[in-house]
């Protein structure tokens, strides 16, 4: 399904005012209305990324009750343990409070659960076994607030239970020794979308201050500190929270790490991809090559050994867990890929493309740790909810399903609550879910959430959409602008990579497939007398489709510096595109 493309009104004299006030350029400006910023403080605040932006630990909810708890522990030599997530946020944070436990000669160990056999969260079964094994601190990383049950079980066993979490806060909240949320019921703390990763890092500055006996840190302190500060921003970009506020803080100078000083872990996995010597490394850095690996080692059931790659010293054995993880991304990548091309070629064959509100799409053997990842791209892609369901291929009745919503503002969980005397179970939030079902209940299933998503496109008016910062012609593409426009970064979620459109565009050479398995596409784009390569990620699909065009087409684009060889010049990458119209939208 196509999207139908959104300029953003702005305000000419709002735009003027900003950059006079500010003292921007006019673009600059122009991109912060857009964003909602209208003012020079506002602008000022948004911009700058000093550490000393970051609030202090200690306004963060429930952290002096677990810096307490924690330190008492350290101070007593009680076995801890770090119980984590399996996803990169999870990992991320987990490895920053194993490092620096260990530094204050802390008793710590970690665990993180096997995504294909134990699933999401605190689990009795591991809380037991840790337990025998003579644990006494749990503290939970990116799970544990809904752990009313596990929080209980914990008080029975004699074992303490600290939760950090950023999750949705249930009605009932678990009875642990502290709970640190930067949403926590009663409190009140500026910016509650800090992830996982980066609740774990104040924790960990809490504690650190605890031992020094004030705001200022020892020196070897202080560079553990700077070294968690890469793997939050890690976690931050990984989790697609907001970059903005203390996250923007957190990720800029997690890059800034990245690049100067990153821990050996890191600094192999970096040079593996050769981000080593990359000419720059930035949000897209992290998205596209960073975490893709320690996510394939959770989705594989291998989260185990990424936490251990990011808590060891350097080494052979550091070399190998990083060598094993790339692996591991590569079978993941073939794996998704085997799984997105069979998804996609049902979708096509057994649904309506244009006039069906959802698909829920199923087969044998679908990897489970990859389900969720092909539901997202191909929600994306038409632009609907998807749910990609993997059967049981030795025969078992229960199958398990991920479902994403495609950019749209479809709840998903209401849609699934309709139906969910057809499931077994299902968890989740309105724009990602999982759901467990009976294979023989799947098509009763299929036809009910698909009734249920319609009757919401129906309701909420849904119009899948681009928007568009602003209209921008090749000719105002110079590499001092794209420069200015970089100075918004770090881009990701609450604060994309500008979005721009223009017309009159023309193929001034033919479009071709490129990348591994010919995914992508590139193409040299004519408007008027500029040419501009373009780029298209993911969308090969379209090379023909364009090569086959006579007429001038309008284009969705984000324009990017790309860096060669020390040569540094102008390029789009292709969000959308379509034939000449005679309006945009606006």
């Amino acid at each position: 399904m196509r999207r139908e493309w959104r300029i953003i009104p702005h305000d000419g004299g709002r735009v003027e005012s900003l950059s006079r006030a500010a003292s921007l350029p006019s673009v600059v400006a122009q991109l912060l209305v857009s964003r909602g910023i209208y003012d020079s403080q506002s602008a000022e605040r948004f911009l700058d990324t000093k550490l000393k932006g970051l609030r202090d630990p200690q306004l963060l909810p429930g952290i002096p009750q677990a810096t307490a708890v924690i330190v008492k522990a350290i101070e007593n030599k009680v076995p801890i343990v770090i119980y984590g997530d399996y996803d990169c946020d999870g990992m991320t944070g987990t490895a920053i409070l194993v490092n620096g436990l260990r530094l204050l000669k802390a008793d710590v160990s970690y665990h993180v659960p096997n995504r294909l056999e134990d699933g999401y969260g605190l689990n009795e079964q591991a809380i037991r076994k840790l337990a025998e094994r003579g644990k006494r601190l749990i503290i939970s990383v990116d799970c544990g607030i809904t752990s009313v049950a596990h929080a209980e079980l914990c008080k029975e066993l004699g074992v303490e239970l600290v939760i950090t979490d950023h999750h949705t806060i249930g009605e009932v909240l678990p009875d642990a020794a502290a709970i640190v949320h930067p949403r926590l019921p009663g409190t009140s703390y500026p910016f509650g979308e800090l992830c996982g990763a980066g609740v774990a890092f104040k924790l960990a500055w809490s504690i650190c201050q605890n031992q020094c006996g004030g705001e200022r840190v020892s020196e070897p302190l202080r560079r553990y500190l700077m070294q968690s500060l890469a793997l939050a921003a890690i976690g931050t970009v990984a989790d697609v929270v907001p970059l903005l506020d203390e996250n923007r803080i957190l990720v800029e100078h997690g890059i800034r790490m990245l690049k100067q000083e990153p821990a050996p872990g890191l600094a192999e996995l970096m040079r593996i991809t050769k981000l080593d010597q990359a000419s720059r490394l930035d949000t897209e850095s992290i998205s596209f090559t960073l975490a893709p690996r320690l996510n394939a080692a959770g989705r594989l059931g291998q989260a185990q050994l990424a936490i251990e790659l990011l808590t060891i010293g350097p080494g052979e054995r550091t070399t190998q867990l990083a060598d094993y993880i790339h692996q591991l991304n590569v079978q993941r990548d073939t794996l998704q890929r085997s799984v997105y091309l069979a998804a996609n070629k049902q979708a096509k064959e057994e649904f309506d493309i244009e006039n069906d509100a959802a698909f829920v799409l199923a087969g044998v053997g679908w990897h489970q740790g990859v389900i969720g990842v092909v539901a997202g791209r191909l929600a994306d892609k038409f632009a609907r909810p998807v749910i990609v369901v993997s059967l049981d291929a030795s025969g078992k009745p229960e199958a398990v399903g991920s479902g994403r919503v495609g950019g749209t503002n479809i709840n998903l969980y209401d849609a699934l609550k309709e139906c969910d005397d057809r499931l077994v179970r299902f968890g989740g939030h309105a724009a990602a879910a999982g759901i467990t079902i009976l294979e023989e209940k799947l098509n009763d299933f299929r036809q009910d959430f698909c009734e249920a998503i319609s009757k919401q496109w129906v309701e909420k008016k849904v119009v899948p959409e681009i928007t568009i910062d602003a209209e921008a012609t090749f000719g105002q593409l110079t590499l001092e602008v794209v420069k200015q426009i970089e100075t918004l970064a770090p881009f990701g979620a609450g604060n994309p990579r500008p979005v721009l459109c223009c017309r009159e565009v023309t193929l001034d050479e033919p479009a071709r497939k490129m990348g591994s398995g010919e995914r992508h596409l590139t193409v040299k784009l004519r408007q008027g007398d500029q040419v501009v390569r373009a780029v298209a990620f993911g969308a090969s699909e379209w090379c023909d489709e364009l090569n086959q065009l006579q007429s001038p087409i309008e284009i969705v684009y984000r324009p990017v510096i790309n860096e060669f060889r020390g040569y540094r010049n102008v390029e789009v990458h292709l969000i959308d595109w379509r034939a000449k119209t005679t309006d945009v939208g606006t």
